[in-house]
């Protein structure tokens, strides 16, 4: 049996108390895939999500910038290396191994504009997709195989 789930987001801090309460239940080897229109909220989720991880001393409060321009930003924190990667400029999915793809992989991966990895995207990946509701604001699907049952079962945003 495969994980689904969909959850509101009526604003900005909604999104962001997801990735407060999705933030202890990653590890290393993770791969999060961030789909969405642009400003459906993935940069501000991500963001969020980093700023929750813990890590280095300051690091809930360092700037996150996006990596659209960078293509790929690294972070180090205490489950390891975390790779935050916007793919929306990329031309072939197989430019994602010059920015370090395959050493990502062993660490937490962040994936904005993940169809653009084609063949590429990892196995076990949670899918989260982002889209903007009628009053304004957004609904998330959380999608991935049968491993994200029991890590996400008591997932709730006031965690």
């Amino acid at each position: 049996m495969s994980y689904m789930r969909q959850i509101a987001l009526p604003d900005p801090d909604a999104t962001a108390a997801l990735a407060r309460a999705l933030a202890p239940r990653l590890r290393a080897g993770d791969a999060l895939l961030l789909r969405g229109d642009l400003g459906a909220g993935k940069t501000h989720f991500a963001r969020a999500l980093l700023q929750a991880l813990p890590g280095p001393a300051g690091s809930g409060s360092e700037t996150v910038p996006s990596p659209t321009f960078t293509l790929v930003q690294l972070y180090e924190r205490d489950l390891g290396p975390v790779w935050h990667f916007d793919l929306y400029r990329l031309r072939q999915h197989e430019e994602v191994w010059e920015l370090g793809w395959e050493e990502a992989l062993a660490g937490l991966v962040l994936v904005e504009w993940p169809e653009r990895l084609g063949p590429l995207l990892p196995a076990g990946a949670l899918s989260l997709t982002f889209a903007a509701t009628s009053d304004g604001g957004r609904r998330v699907t959380l999608a991935g195989d049968e491993t994200w049952n029991e890590r996400l079962a008591d997932l709730r945003l006031d965690d």
